[in-house]
């Protein structure tokens, strides 16, 4: 028996119906029946054979592919009365429920999955913040009062330092985390430069994702 036995008939509709309750072309285990039939089908339809091979590769990945225009008719295998056999769409009423009904099951699973998997971490972002006062006789426990009374939902202020930059005068470096969607480090350093007596300006010395 080989794929050459099915062609004489109807091909790949011959051959599909004879595996239906088969694993193999001829016995219980592969043999080179298998192989010649493979073979025969890979030479007859090549570009069928890869595309097959191909979208079988995404196997687990199914429910997560995006969505995408399938034609009414992609292919068709000619039968012996010349019937023509949409391998990707039927009229039937009855099979278009079974579809509907195969895609509103795989959402379902698609969605419960997802929730088991629980909301993304929010990306948030470590971020080292210089603030410079205008002077030596700024007073620097006021700024640094100042700059921590900001509050945002997604901000956390954390440890600080004083760093010397000359003639006296010392700057706040102050670490902060920030949820990235929530808060905004332009407009969270224009808040800051808001404080006229103090600040004179701010810069970001360094900044990581968490």
């Amino acid at each position: 028996m080989s794929f050459s036995d099915f062609s004489k008939v109807e091909s790949i509709k011959a051959l599909n119906e004879f595996l239906a309750d088969k694993s193999y072309i001829d016995g219980t285990n592969a043999t080179q029946a298998d192989v010649t039939t493979y073979k025969a089908f890979q030479k007859e339809y090549p570009q069928l054979t890869k595309w097959l091979n191909h979208i079988y590769s995404f196997t687990g990945k199914f429910e997560e592919l995006p969505a995408g225009k399938a034609p009414a008719a992609a292919a068709a295998v000619e039968e012996e009365d010349d019937d023509d056999v949409d391998l990707f769409g039927s009229d039937d009423d009855e099979v278009d429920e079974a579809a509907e009904k195969l895609k509103a099951e795989r959402l379902a699973e698609y969605a419960a999955k997802k929730a088991a998997k629980g909301p993304k971490p929010a990306a948030k972002s470590l971020v080292t913040l210089d603030v410079k006062p205008w002077d030596d006789e700024t007073d620097l426990e006021e700024l640094l009062a100042n700059v921590k009374s900001i509050e945002k939902d997604g901000l956390v202020w954390g440890a600080h330092q004083w760093i010397p930059v000359g003639f006296g005068i010392k700057k706040l470096q102050i670490n902060l985390v920030v949820e990235d969607e929530k808060v905004s480090l332009d407009e969270l350093q224009q808040e800051i430069e808001e404080f006229e007596d103090h600040v004179q300006s701010t810069d970001i010395a360094a900044m990581s994702k968490l």
